[in-house]
This record gives C-alpha cells, structure tokens and sequence, in this order.
C-alpha cells in the first residue's frame, strides 16, 4: 500500500464525528456543487456523488432540497472556499479547508485558535505544498467483485490504490476504497457509475507528501486540542496534518 493509505491508518483523530455536523458538511458542499455545475445530476458528477453520499449518511431529505435551493436563491450569500495554512505547536503543519459565507468571521477566529494554542497562522503557500490533493472514493462491495480486476481496469482511469476495507461488524460494512490522481476525480467516477458500482461517497482528500511528525503524548496532546477547537468552527470543513498518531 502507498503513503495515502499508511497515513489514513495512522490518522484516527475523528473528523465530523456528530450527525449535525456531517448533515452540515455535506449540505455545504451540495450547495457548492450546484453553484459550480448546476442542479441537474446528469450533467453534475460531482452532485451525484454528494446526493449518494448524503443517502448513505441517512441526511434528510429537506436538508437537501434547502442545500439545492441555497445555490439557486438569489437572497442567500453564497459559500466560499477558503484554504488557511499554518503550524500548531511543535512545528506540525495544519491544513485547514473551509466553506464560509463571511471570510472576515473565519480567518479572525482561525487565526485566534492558532494564537490561543500556541500555533501560527500561515501566508498562502506555506503549508500546502506538504500535502498531494487527492480523488477519494468510497465503494459498496459485493462478493462478485474480483479486487484485482477491478485495479487493473481503474489504473488506466487514474486509480493509484484500490483495497478492501471495513467487515468486522455490522457497525463497520466492507467497502472498497479507491485512491487516484487530483485531476482523475470525473474519470473514475464516469467508469464506476457506467460499470454499476455503487459509490458511497466520492471526495477530495489531502495526504503530507513528506515523514509524519512523530511527538511524545503530552507534546501531541497540546497539538489536538488546537485540532479539536478549528474542527468545532462551523466553517470548517476538513483539517489535515502531518502529526503522527
């Protein structure tokens, strides 16, 4: 298995643990989509991956239609995506993406966590540069699946990782996880759709190109509690760094 993966198994500081949250999140992104594509899913990729996403997160469906509805309506303000970038305590480098209607509230209160936990927040570029964006899907798996086939065909779509997961209870059902280039997002999830696979979810993640930070765990603690306090920001869509845990 490549880095991305050793890193996702690594990194079991939960993100969106809360219902709300994820129901927040995701409502963020549909409305974004729509903005960026249009609210028709056939020719939107990127709405039908988030539409499947919220049926598999058991996301009402009126949370939906007011996500939709958000991107249409001319007397909503629109979302933002903004990138912040610095470093925690101990020289960990943190990634923060958000989704915001108000760029002055996120950047005054990103920039107060950081100053409260003993970090710094970064100029553009600082940090990015430490982390490969990639094109993260989520498959259902069935028992006709041949693993090995299915990486096979996918390589030639962009695919770099293509594994098994999950299984060991009713709670944790076993998925099959696809990794693939930033630029492979539509390709693979073209071919998945046209091929009947189910896609649970589909998204960009990040990865740090370089060795984890590893800390002792009073040192990795103060680092998680400013990790703790950006992710309750309502703004806040994902945070990433290079923090071995």
């Amino acid at each position: 298995m490549g880095r991305a993966f050793e890193f996702r198994k690594e990194r079991k500081f939960k993100r969106w643990g809360h219902m709300a949250k994820t129901f927040t999140k995701i409502g963020k992104e549909i409305t974004i989509a729509v903005k960026q594509g249009g609210p028709d899913v056939t020719g939107n990729p990127r709405l039908r991956a988030l539409l499947q996403e919220a049926r598999s997160e058991n996301m009402p469906k009126e949370n939906v239609e007011r996500a939709i509805k958000r991107a249409t309506d001319k007397d909503q303000g629109d979302y933002k995506e903004v990138l912040y970038e610095g470093y925690g305590p101990h020289g960990i480098a943190i990634l923060i993406e958000t989704a915001t209607d108000n760029t002055n509230r996120t950047v005054a209160n990103i920039r107060s966590y950081f100053n409260k936990f003993g970090g710094n927040l970064g100029t553009s570029g600082s940090v990015e540069f430490m982390f490969d964006r990639k094109s993260v899907f989520t498959v259902k798996d069935r028992d006709d699946i041949d693993l090995e086939m299915l990486e096979l065909e996918l390589i030639d779509y962009g695919a770099e990782e293509v594994f098994r997961e999950g299984g060991e209870d009713e709670d944790d059902p076993k998925v099959i996880m696809i990794y693939g280039e930033f630029t492979a997002m539509n390709n693979i999830q073209q071919y998945l759709e046209s091929n009947g696979y189910e896609i649970m979810s589909a998204k960009f993640d990040r990865f740090p190109n370089t060795d984890l930070k590893q800390l002792s765990p009073e040192d990795q603690a103060s680092v998680e509690k400013l990790l703790e306090k950006i992710e309750e920001d309502e703004d806040v869509q994902n945070v990433y760094h290079n923090m071995q845990q």
